[in-house]
């Protein structure tokens, strides 16, 4: 059983999911604004949080940065629900710290889905022990802090950004697609992820640690194909 935060300043939206969380067992709270969510995430650290954009006083964008920047819940999964479907916001939604984006009017069934692939993530991360760091050609990766470095240029990550960037570095020269990322990084079940995703963060991790994001040495695209991580070699035709 997970403790499930609700974050939404419509009531009906916030009991629908209520309903359904509690229906698959898990424990719910519900804030119908970012201060109130803040401090219930502050007397109890939710196992993920589903959280809105547009909501009075204090939007999601901000309760996402806010919740990333507190040790306690740096980690905790994130899932926007919004109406807000604009590339621009689900850009602004994954640059705060989201792992996961949907759209309303949503699928509860989809909601599922998601729920359970942020939560069997977030259970296999915590499980699992990871090497201090990990390093292929000049990038590395410091598996404590998120922090990845390469020559004098350091970025921290996002706990999305480095799940795809530990995966890509543990599988370093191997070629995967959108979907296989999804299944492999994310544990989506398949069919269910979406493309975008992949797009977005490998476009912000490339921001975060190549020299130049327009010629990729490092985190590149191969075409028809998919992605793969090399140790700074120029990209191939």
């Amino acid at each position: 059983m997970a403790f499930v935060l609700i974050v939404d300043d419509d009531e009906d939206v916030a009991k629908t999911i209520e309903m359904t969380m509690n229906q698959d067992g898990h424990q719910t709270a519900i804030a119908g604004d970012g201060y109130a969510a803040l401090q219930r995430a502050h007397r109890q650290t939710p196992d993920l949080v589903i959280l809105d954009i547009g909501m009075p006083g204090m939007d999601g964008i901000e309760v996402c940065r806010r919740l990333r920047g507190n040790p306690a819940t740096a980690a905790c999964p994130i899932l926007f629900l919004t109406a807000r479907g604009s590339i621009e916001s689900k850009i602004d939604g994954f640059d705060a710290g989201a792992d996961d984006y949907l759209i309303k009017p949503f699928n509860l069934q989809e909601l599922e889905l998601r729920v359970k692939a942020l939560l069997r993530r977030a259970s296999l991360h915590a499980a699992s022990a990871p090497p201090t760091y990990l390093n292929v050609g000049a990038l590395s990766l410091n598996c404590q802090t998120y922090e990845v470095s390469i020559g004098d240029k350091n970025a921290l990550l996002t706990p999305v950004e480095f799940e795809l960037l530990y995966f890509l570095m543990t599988h370093a020269g191997t070629i995967f697609s959108s979907e296989d990322l999804l299944t492999g990084v994310w544990k989506y079940p398949p069919g269910t992820g979406s493309p975008e995703l992949v797009r977005t963060h490998i476009k912000n991790l490339r921001a975060k640690i190549e020299p130049n994001p327009r010629e990729p040495a490092y985190l590149q695209t191969v075409g028809r194909f998919g992605y793969t991580i090399r140790a700074g070699e120029p990209a191939k035709a």
